[in-house]
């Protein structure tokens, strides 16, 4: 859900526009305006038994926009996209595992989800590392970046 989506997210899906009428009916009441957390998006899908990916791709046929990322990328405030400042020093331990992590020159949202588990660290402690070293995030599991 980039920018170029901005309010039309459900064109992002010609290819498949089913929606489960279960699961769009549990995002409509977890988004009353129209907006629904990262988080809330993720307690969904463990709810309802569906893949993070299923769950953005009918939130974006609901045309319901996806706020608050773990990761602190996108929707936290109007004025920025990314909340996360880089840290300030990151060890060389943690360095190894982001470069070995990374898929097509990226780290993905859940191998950065997984380092934060395996390092005892927040998931946006991870992202202010990987602001540190220059690294792109990418491949959300909700479909969003």
């Amino acid at each position: 859900m980039t920018h170029e989506y901005e309010g039309h997210y459900g064109t992002r899906h010609r290819e498949n526009r089913r929606v489960d009428k279960a699961l769009a009916e549990k995002l409509k009441e977890k988004a009353p305006d129209g907006r629904i957390t990262c988080p809330s998006a993720f307690t969904v899908a463990e709810e309802m038994g569906r893949s993070p990916a299923e769950v953005g791709r009918t939130a974006d046929l609901l045309e319901l926009k996806i706020t608050r990322c773990q990761l602190g990328l996108f929707g936290h405030t109007d004025k920025r996209r990314n909340i996360v400042e880089p840290v300030e020093r990151v060890s060389h331990e943690l360095e190894q595992a982001i470069r070995q992590a990374l898929a097509g020159g990226r780290l993905p949202c859940k191998r950065a989800w997984a380092l934060a588990a395996r390092f005892g660290m927040s998931k946006m402690e991870i992202t202010s590392a990987c602001e540190r070293l220059g690294v792109r995030l990418g491949f959300c599991q909700l479909g969003v970046f």
